[in-house]
């Protein structure tokens, strides 16, 4: 199967001008969305480059032009809200008419490991998802965005939701729940989870609750690390918490998962809320409470943000951070008088 489709020959200009009826360099027009076609030409071009399946060479493009219009992306252990954040960058990739090129961080590869995987690339702009560092490596040679974290580098932009506004937005629900022991797993030790740690702290000292604030330190941020703190929460020697607010949707569900186990009823005897609102919170089984990123709108304004930046563009502030909402779901309830 790949064999067929390797060998396939590309459609080209040529045949997509043949099949319209029209000259080569009025297609060129069309694609490149250039000036100097008529609405009705345009029209049918990009019906019949459609029809025949015609994609544009970026190689030829990137000889022709100064630019390749390719923006590299770094992504760390991806989760689900990850994958979402991907699946974003490359239909506002794609919308622009620009290509990624991926290049994964492992624990046996880091930040200056993955970077060396894209230098065969003519990058244009570098979208970071991770690794979450104050200070990347590319930050003044390349147009770099940061997605999910604050950077003070004055070369480097930033794409992120407001983790303070989400996590008072998950203590104050819990709050108005009658929630008091409300305990906070962490994700790790990166720069994203200090942020949300301190938001949390933060929110519960709003609250008057300072003496409540209590942090379950965790590994990392997928599902293994989650059950593992939400195990060594139960076994703390201090009064069980009536609601948990964890790092991520991911860590939520794997804490819910070991709360089952113990027989411990969610929400009746401890509610749960997540971060991301990602695919896993909406699942029937998992109906989890969770603070609402949108990894489309985040994966955009990176990809408008790098496609600016490129272009040598000023822009007003360097920092886009959006306002996330609370979407509560089953996880969370009023708090069980004991």
């Amino acid at each position: 199967m790949a064999e067929d489709l390797w060998s396939q020959r590309r459609t080209t200009l040529a045949d997509v001008a043949k099949a319209a009826g029209v000259s080569r360099a009025l297609v060129s027009i069309v694609m490149r969305d250039a000036p100097g076609a008529s609405a009705a030409s345009r029209e049918r071009i990009l019906a019949v480059a459609k029809e025949l399946d015609y994609r544009p060479d970026v190689r030829a493009r990137s000889l022709a032009s100064l630019k390749a219009h390719v923006i590299g992306v770094l992504f760390g252990r991806a989760g689900r809200f990850h994958f979402e954040l991907i699946d974003g960058l490359y239909s506002a990739a794609e919308e622009r008419g620009w290509n990624l090129a991926l290049s994964a961080l492992t624990n046996s590869r880091d930040e200056k490991q993955a970077l060396e995987s894209l230098q065969d690339f003519r990058l244009d702009a570098l979208v970071m998802l991770g690794p979450p560092v104050p200070d990347p490596l590319l930050a003044g040679h390349v147009p770099t965005v940061v997605v999910g974290w604050h950077v003070d580098h004055p070369d480097v932009d930033i794409v992120r939701t407001s983790d303070e506004h989400g996590l008072t937005l998950a203590v104050d629900h819990l709050v108005s729940l009658g929630h008091r022991r409300i305990a906070h797993l962490e994700g790790g030790s990166g720069l994203v989870s200090q942020s949300r740690r301190r938001a949390y702290s933060s929110a519960m000292r709003a609250r008057g609750l300072a003496d409540q604030i209590r942090v379950v330190p965790c590994g990392g941020e997928d599902q293994l690390d989650g059950q593992r703190a939400a195990r060594a929460l139960l076994q703390e020697d201090a009064e069980s918490p009536t609601a948990i607010v964890a790092f991520n949707d991911d860590i939520a569900a794997a804490a819910m998962s070991v709360l089952a186990q113990e027989g411990i009823d969610v929400p009746g005897d401890v509610s749960v809320i997540g971060f991301d609102d990602s695919e896993l919170a909406m699942l029937p089984g998992v109906d989890l409470t969770s603070v609402q990123q949108v990894p489309r709108e985040l994966a955009r304004l990176a990809v408008e943000r790098a496609v600016a930046r490129s272009d040598g563009a000023e822009v007003a502030d360097r920092e886009i951070v959006l306002e996330p909402e609370l979407t509560v779901r089953r996880s969370t309830g009023p708090v069980r008088e004991r």
